[in-house]
């Protein structure tokens, strides 16, 4: 089979979970069909991200595209103009007609489907193609906006937030049912994408780990009372959640654990991230080589992200490394099958959180790390491929 995968980035380096996911479905993919992989370039992947495509796919089709960065004259020009557009502006910014030139000239070279990878790089696509259409959907979008309203802090924040989610709403549901065929990452966002966007022919694809990869080392030297929290610190929920935990939560925890500690790992902190760090019981990275050793050396995994969808990752990887995990409700709802088991803790409240934090950090793996199937047999690999056959 010829599958022309659409992006709005290339994957490396694979620092992030969308790009974790989709590297490890297309890597094995590859090996049994021809894909042709079609994104938009920023110039901002690594200096030898195009020749590491090699890995994923067969074909590389780059288009040469750029952003406004944030804060900048030019981003909030283009959110003002954004208030005429019918697209939310997390969609409208990928706007690209040079990319819609190009997937349509790519479709006349054979390719058997199409895959949409997230909502973003669909408004490139053109009705008509003439060749299956499928939307994978690593979130339900719309929720994580909702959840940004809800969040806000003051009116005029509030109420842009409440605009940008009623857009979003509409055009992921209007794309839901444009596509062929809706792909999401969890059974509860497919049940969303069916009952409130109306899809008819959705189906899941379940995340899985690599074990081979994330397992604990014996090596690496326990840091007592250290907390670890991993992800993209340029993705809103992320800021969010850590902001949240520092003010919200450390220092609760520190009057019964004065010397606890918590280290944030993940590329791109923003500016609000940075300034954490200078709280002597945080450390911020920035990006690293390897997030393993930091996982390795903690005492207690943390997810408390308030704002998301789709599937955490950075648990299945936790959990592979046998570190206890203290996540929100909103997190753990949406995974599914054999993580679900000792060493999970889940919890929706401060007070929660702090008496989750506390009574586990020293927790101890009885029965060895999570069983997943490994990525090289992944179940959703599997799953995508008959999807696509």
């Amino acid at each position: 089979m010829h599958i022309l995968w659409l992006k709005t980035e290339l994957l490396h380096p694979v620092d992030k979970g969308g790009r974790i996911r989709t590297y490890n479905m297309l890597r094995e993919l590859c090996r049994d069909h021809h894909v042709t992989y079609l994104t938009l370039d920023d110039g901002s992947a690594a200096p030898n991200a195009p020749a590491l495509a090699a890995e994923y796919c067969h074909e590389l089709v780059r288009v040469p595209f750029s952003t406004a960065p944030k804060g900048g004259f030019q981003f909030f020009a283009e959110l003002a103009a954004n208030a005429m557009s019918r697209w939310p502006y997390a969609v409208a910014k990928y706007r690209s007609v040079q990319m819609e030139r190009a997937i349509v000239s790519a479709a006349r070279n054979g390719p058997d489907i199409v895959v949409c990878d997230f909502l973003f790089p669909g408004v490139n696509v053109p009705n008509g193609l003439g060749i299956p259409t499928i939307l994978f959907q690593h979130n339900v979008e719309a929720v994580i906006w909702e959840r940004h309203m809800q969040m806000a802090g003051s009116r005029l924040k509030r109420a842009y937030m409440a605009d940008q989610w009623r857009r979003m709403q509409k055009h992921e549901q209007a794309e839901c049912l444009r596509f062929d065929h809706v792909v999401a990452v969890s059974t509860d966002d497919a049940m969303a994408f069916t009952a409130s966007y109306g899809a008819k022919s959705v189906s899941s694809v379940s995340t899985g780990v690599d074990t081979n990869y994330f397992k604990p080392s014996l090596s690496v030297p326990r840091k007592k009372n250290n907390l670890v929290f991993t992800g993209s610190m340029d993705w809103l929920p992320n800021e969010d959640a850590i902001v949240w935990f520092v003010e919200s939560i450390l220092p609760i925890v520190q009057q019964t654990v004065p010397d606890v500690s918590l280290t944030v790992v993940g590329r791109a902190p923003s500016p609000r991230i940075v300034a954490l760090g200078s709280n002597s019981a945080v450390e911020v990275t920035g990006s690293v080589p390897d997030v393993r050793p930091f996982i390795d050396r903690a005492e207690l995994f943390v997810v408390p992200i308030r704002i998301g969808g789709g599937t955490r990752l950075k648990i299945y990887e936790a959990m592979a490394m046998e570190r206890a995990v203290v996540s929100t409700l909103l997190q753990v709802q949406r995974k599914q099958g054999p993580e679900l088991q000792a060493g999970l803790v889940v919890t929706n409240t401060v007070n929660g959180e702090v008496e989750a934090v506390v009574g586990n950090r020293n927790w101890i793996p009885g029965t060895g790390r999570l069983g997943a199937a490994t990525t090289s047999d992944s179940p959703s690999v599997v799953k995508m491929g008959t999807i696509l056959l």
